[in-house]
């Protein structure tokens, strides 16, 4: 029990720095691109990596068999939650972005608490998220009120992703139940896209670029994360993602030059004290 809980952790912190890199590198994009190309072409290569990856077209057989009510939730809060955390990321500091999306599975992890001793990691990752937001300069540049409306726009699908994603493993068709999601907001985004700025998508210099975000965004992260959910709760899952703000701005410092403030700083202590609580109480096997 406690290398399971250990090895899905180690799962998660993985996902999670894959996918910081990748942001940040989809941030140095949209200065040729617009987040909404960028994020179509993700998820094109996307699900061509991980059809691959998997091999899925071993689940075509099975297809009308399916629990497709969650298979079709599990799909749009994939699709959405990437659609609105590039729109903020277009917006804010990549450490803001993380930080007010992650006040959805947040929220989450505080509804499922069931004892009084977890409130206490789930009250530091509150602090820190909340000063991880530059409250104090919120009309400034760095901070943009539609930003902030995404980024908590796709926090609210990332709850949903961590809830349809817990009853999608429980189908039993494994990474099968990502590709499918992912094809199908591959799907719903190229018509889109095409509509919105049909020129851009055909700049072919900018796929390998896309190529490595979708290696790093999308079918890396996503297929450890489903591995992580079959082995830890959902609150287990919402504390311990708390470092996601703390990766989100420290990819924004190394890779983009983005500053932190004193506050924020100290906010990162508090995100990193509250993962590190929650994981040493995912070793305990009452869990």
């Amino acid at each position: 029990m406690q290398n399971t809980n250990l090895t899905a952790v180690f799962y998660m912190i993985l996902s999670m720095v894959a996918y910081q890199i990748s942001a940040s590198f989809a941030k140095q994009l949209f200065e040729v691109l617009d987040p909404l190309t960028v994020v179509t072409l993700r998820l094109s290569f996307a699900s061509i990596l991980i059809i691959l990856m998997f091999r899925s077209w071993k689940i075509i057989k099975r297809l009308p068999y399916l629990k497709w009510k969650d298979l079709l939730f599990y799909s749009g809060s994939v699709c959405l939650m990437n659609v609105l955390f590039y729109a903020s990321l277009g917006k804010l500091p990549q450490g803001i972005a993380v930080g007010l999306e992650f006040l959805g599975p947040l929220t989450l992890a505080l509804l499922s608490i069931k004892q009084k001793s977890d409130y206490l990691w789930v009250c530091l990752a509150i602090i820190g998220v909340t000063l991880m937001v530059p409250w104090q300069d919120a009309t400034q540049h760095s901070f943009s009120y539609l930003g902030a409306a995404f980024a908590i726009g796709a926090g609210v699908c990332w709850a949903f992703y961590i809830f349809y994603g817990q009853r999608v493993v429980r189908q039993n068709i494994g990474m099968h139940a990502l590709s499918i999601a992912i094809v199908l907001s591959a799907l719903v985004m190229l018509p889109i896209s095409a509509m919105h700025n049909p020129t851009a998508l055909m700049q072919t210099q900018y796929w390998g670029q896309a190529l490595l975000i979708a290696l790093l965004a999308t079918a890396l992260p996503y297929a450890l994360d489903l591995m992580a959910l079959k082995h830890l709760n959902k609150l287990s899952y919402g504390t311990l993602s708390s470092l996601s703000p703390a990766l989100g701005a420290i990819a924004g410092l190394v890779l983009l030059n983005e500053h932190i403030s004193i506050w924020q700083s100290i906010a990162l202590v508090c995100i990193m004290l509250a993962s590190i609580g929650i994981t040493f109480r995912a070793r305990k096997p009452a869990d």
